[in-house]
């Protein structure tokens, strides 16, 4: 189950805002992790928003690191929680990060967070 649906992503600057607002942040030195655990009416789904700052550098740097995050969220969805939404927001230390060291770093904040379900 490596799909990652258009459902399943947070697009709307509101959802970020209350995700920024109201959730908790977990941080390492590659990104950080802003976790909401959605009200019940709405929870069974998991959504994930995706951000690289301008300080990261060009565009194309960028979207290389949102590239990164989205390939390990997708890679490790099937062991998240359900019912939460998701902000992975990209440090300086992305930039310049292999797959193996986001895979490690994400799942180290995945931990702090206590999201992991299994």
């Amino acid at each position: 189950m490596y799909k990652f649906s258009k459902q399943s992503v947070l697009r709307k600057n509101k959802n970020f805002q209350t995700v920024y607002r109201s959730g908790k942040s977990y941080a390492n030195r590659l990104a950080v992790l802003y976790v909401l655990v959605q009200p019940k009416s709405t929870a069974g789904r998991r959504r994930a928003g995706f951000v690289a700052g301008k300080k990261l550098g060009g565009a194309v740097v960028r979207n290389r690191v949102k590239r990164l995050m989205k390939e390990v969220y997708r890679h490790n969805q099937d062991q998240l929680s359900e019912g939460v939404d998701l902000v992975f927001v990209g440090r300086r230390g992305m930039v310049t990060a292999n797959y193996q060291a986001a895979h490690k770093g994400l799942l180290d904040l995945f931990g702090k967070a206590r999201v992991l379900s299994k």
